[in-house]
Parts: C-alpha cells; structure tokens; sequence
C-alpha cells in the first residue's frame, strides 16, 4: 500500500469521487466545441475553484481537467505539441488544492479514451496508443497525479494500453467503462468481463468499475453485474445525474441532490467503494452523496425492481437480459467527453 489511493482505501470503507467536468464548466463559460483542456492556461482559476468546489462538498478524490489531453484529441486544437506540459498543467491545479484540504484527497490523472479508431478500421495501432497514454501520463505523474484514471472506455485494446502505458511510467492505475449500449460498452463488452482487458499486466489495477453511462439506474444494474475478477480491485461507480434534457438551447440533467444520495446508498449496497458523479453532477449535488456516504450503513445488494423503484427506470435492459451481435471488442471509437 505505497500509493495513496491504497492507503486511502485501508482507511475508509468508501470513498466519495468528484462529479463533472465539462458540465460544471460550462456554467462558467466554456462554449461548446471549446476543449476544457485549455482553459488550463486560460482559465486556471475557474478549475481550481471547480476542483475545490468539489473537495469543500467532501470529495475524497478529484480527476485532473485532463479527460481529451491526449495528443489525438489535441491535434483538432493545434495544442498536440504541448501534451506533456498541458497535463503537467492540469496535475498542479489539482495537486495545489489537494495538498491544503486538510485531509488526504486524492489526485487522479484523468484519461479518456484517444478519439481514434484502431486497426484495421482506422490507422491507430496498438504501439501508437501505448505511446499516445504514456505521453499523456507521464505528464500528469510529473505534475502530482496519485493515479492514472482510465476512464469511459469501450474498448478492451484501449483499456489494456492505456494500463500498459500507466504501468510503463510506473503509476498506479484505475479504469472505468462507459455502459450504454444494450447494458454493455459500445464495443459490447459485458461488465463480467470487463477485467480481463488488463490481464496478464506487470500490475493490477487499484480499481474497476464504471463511469457515465445513460443514469443512475444504469449504473447501479451495471454494479449488480460488474466483475473485478481475481484483481483485488475496489469497485467505482461514478453515475451520470440523471438523464439528459435539451431545454432553452441547453441541455440539462434530471438528477435531484435526494437522487443521487439514493443512488449513493443503493451503489455502496451493490458494493462500490468509490462513488461519484460524471454528467450534470454539481458540487451541490456532491454535498448530497457525501452526507449518504457518511450516514448509511451497508446492506444487502439492492434487487433491479428495487433499484428502479427507488432511483427510476432504467434506459436498457441489464447486460445480462440482452444480447447482442457484430461488436467486436477492441476495436476503438470516437469517445466523448467526460461531464
């Protein structure tokens, strides 16, 4: 337990994970088509004060303004020239509010998917996408990062690189899928298996689970099915805040603060011991889940009737009730930004 995340997690049986990025942002004035990743240098005080909107609502770990800073995604900004720096950048906002929180809080370097197809159906290959994360990582472990955060991946081939790169620039890692295709990633990846994208890795992962996706009920049937196979890795639930509304010219999430603390309690009853938000979730709705971390006790898993009944419907049917056909694991896509 060397790392503090480990260490973090011998401490406390659950740990609260920051809510959205972009969406937060956006209320401040970032403009669609605006990559967040820039605001590192034009609007770092409005990510700090994210971030620390965050921790003063009792977040335990928050995600480095990182999620597209990858040399792929910053070509369509002319900034792929400057990856290392603007991760190194994105670390030391965080790690300057984490380090006078006054309690550990936990910087995890965001990483999101390349944006690029792979081989055969598009031209990135596997090396190019090792090299494409370490790039990435290394700048956010320079500029403080605890933890590479691998996160709303649908491919198996890009989750396994971009833990290979993480264990290449010797950071412990984390990684996340996104579950909304038919209650699987878009590449049909099940949640049972989810795992086996990094088996066979120098390392473990520190934690499996699954981030943004079509809701909170989602999320909470994809718990219900995930497996961290015989990795020893903590479970992350990190829901979006609600569904997804256009109304005025902007779109808007349904999630209540109550919501979400209920989702809350029901994800530490699936068995998570990282639960946050992604999509639409606000510092105040942040406040809610911390308040249900520290009052609710654990019970026995929730069933789908009851999560339902509780939270809402769901969008899809459970993974396990649909099956589907042609999605071959591994194959990338264009992911989308985190929050």
């Amino acid at each position: 337990m060397s790392d503090p995340l480990s260490r973090l997690l011998a401490e406390k049986d659950v740990l609260l994970a920051d809510g959205a990025t972009g969406t937060n942002l956006f209320e401040v004035g970032l403009e669609s088509g605006e990559a967040p990743e820039m605001w590192l240098e034009s609007h770092p005080e409005r990510i700090t004060a994210l971030h620390q909107a965050f921790v003063d609502n009792g977040a335990d770990i928050i995600l480095t303004c990182s999620f597209g800073a990858n040399r792929h995604r910053l070509k369509l900004h002319e900034a792929a020239d400057r990856t290392h720096d603007l991760n190194r950048k994105a670390a030391r906002i965080a790690r300057a509010v984490a380090d006078v929180a006054g309690r550990p809080v936990i910087v995890a370097g965001s990483v999101g998917p390349t944006g690029e197809i792979f081989a055969p159906l598009g031209n990135l290959t596997y090396e190019d996408a090792v090299e494409t994360f370490r790039e990435q990582i290394a700048g956010l472990k320079e500029g403080g990062a605890d933890v590479a955060w691998i996160e709303t991946m649908s491919a198996a081939e890009e989750v396994r690189a971009a833990a290979e790169a993480a264990v290449a620039c010797d950071m412990p890692y984390v990684f996340t899928g996104s579950f909304d295709s038919a209650g699987r990633t878009m590449m049909g990846i099940h949640p049972k298996d989810f795992h086996k994208s990094v088996e066979g890795l120098a390392e473990k992962p520190l934690a499996i689970g699954a981030n943004c996706g079509v809701g909170a009920s989602d999320m909470l049937a994809t718990g219900l099915e995930l497996d961290t196979g015989d990795s020893g890795a903590a479970v992350v639930l990190k829901a979006n805040c609600g569904i997804p509304r256009f109304v005025d010219g902007q779109t808007v999430y349904s999630g209540t603060p109550e919501q979400m603390a209920d989702y809350t309690c029901l994800a530490i009853d699936v068995g998570a011991r990282i639960i946050g938000g992604c999509c639409g979730t606000s510092p105040h709705h942040l406040g809610a889940m911390r308040h249900a971390i520290d009052t609710h006790s654990r019970r026995t898993p929730p069933t789908v009737a009851e999560i339902v009944a509780t939270v809402g419907p769901l969008v899809n049917k459970p993974a396990s009730d649909n099956i589907i056909s042609g999605a071959a694991a591994g194959r990338g896509r264009r992911g989308r930004p985190r929050g």
